[in-house]
């Protein structure tokens, strides 16, 4: 595939005798915003722990812009994990330093206007904060980078319904369009709409790939429909 910027070549990851992922072959383009798909235990957290150089793959290559996942591909990825991992004694102006000396492609100002847009108090201790506002403060972070890449592990997982859109339109608005953007959740209503590809994993492989417009076109349904008829657990 032309501008693929990430490539899996047939992938194993295994727990034991578990296979939780079967032979993922895989190429996802630069520039598109991907939604992978999938209910709880389909493999999604595995996949995205081995995007970003967290797990080994038992066979099987990944790529990330031509390189093995490592310390140089971190450089150019920018990664939302699904739980918090901020140090609780930390306030937000101390993670404004730590990330703008961590991350060359730290960009500062723009950290600062999603700051004001999502009303946090720099000077609030990450303990002292609900969880909402946690979960707010680690989006900041993550995409206050310029990357190439973003990974976002369950984004919306956590917050109430109100929140999921108000988290959405920040991704999107903080979203560099030449940047490829992977969304790994089971709440596919809430993100159908603004990917430009899917990919629905079950039970550790690959079920349905592709463009989300001309999958909706074939199968005459939405892909959130799709996925409660065909894909869930």
């Amino acid at each position: 595939m032309e501008n693929t910027i990430i490539k899996l070549d047939n992938v194993v990851k295994r727990y034991g005798k578990k296979e939780a992922l079967k032979g993922i072959n895989l190429e996802i383009p630069k520039g598109k915003i991907v939604g992978l798909l999938g209910p709880n235990g389909s493999g999604k957290s595995t996949m995205i722990k081995l995007l970003n150089g967290l797990l080994q793959p038992d066979e099987g290559t990944i790529e990330i812009a031509g390189m093995k996942p490592s310390i140089e591909t971190k450089k150019i990825v920018s990664y939302l994990p699904e739980r918090t991992y901020l140090s609780e004694w930390m306030k937000m102006k101390d993670l404004l330093k730590f990330f703008s000396d961590f991350y060359e492609d730290f960009d500062l100002e723009k950290a600062e206007e999603m700051i004001e847009a999502l009303n946090i108090n720099v000077d609030e201790k990450i303990k002292d904060m609900s969880k909402g506002t946690k979960e707010k403060v680690q989006l900041i972070l993550v995409m206050s980078r310029n990357a190439d890449v973003y990974i976002l592990d369950e984004p919306i997982g956590g917050v109430d319904p109100a929140a999921r859109s108000f988290i959405m339109r920040t991704i999107l608005q903080n979203f560099s369009e030449e940047s490829t953007l992977i969304i790994a959740t089971h709440l596919i209503s809430e993100i159908e709409n603004i990917c430009d590809e899917i990919i629905f994993l079950s039970y550790g492989e690959i079920k349905l790939q592709g463009n989300v417009d001309e999958i909706r076109e074939e199968k005459g349904k939405s892909i959130d429909a799709l996925f409660r008829e065909e894909f869930r657990c």
